[in-house]
């Protein structure tokens, strides 16, 4: 799946949606790396994007970038809202609520 997505965008058909299949296929590979390149990408594209949001934090969360999972998250939600994407809001809420939980954890 991930070598036939790098192919397209090789072609020159990048798009936020390729970069989303992209960005999901490298996480289930479990290169985190890639896949928040690819995410990241994803949401410059299209910024209202909410799952390629969602999985942008959790690329970024199992970096440890922590900082810029909540911020991945955050505007995800803010996102979703607009998009009235009521299930891409709740799970973005979870993951920051563990997130926080975490943090203080480690505070």
């Amino acid at each position: 799946m991930r070598e036939q997505l790098e192919k397209l965008l090789a072609q020159g058909r990048d798009s936020a949606l390729l970069r989303f299949g992209l960005g999901d296929a490298c996480l289930k590979e479990h290169d985190a790396e890639h896949a928040a390149i690819h995410l990241a990408q994803a949401t410059q594209q299209q910024p209202g994007y909410s799952a390629a949001w969602k999985l942008l934090g959790k690329a970024l969360h199992q970096l440890g970038r922590l900082d810029a999972a909540q911020a991945a998250w955050t505007t995800g939600v803010s996102v979703a809202r607009q998009q009235g994407d009521l299930q891409a809001i709740k799970e973005m809420t979870v993951f920051l609520k563990r997130l926080q939980k975490q943090q203080q954890a480690v505070a």
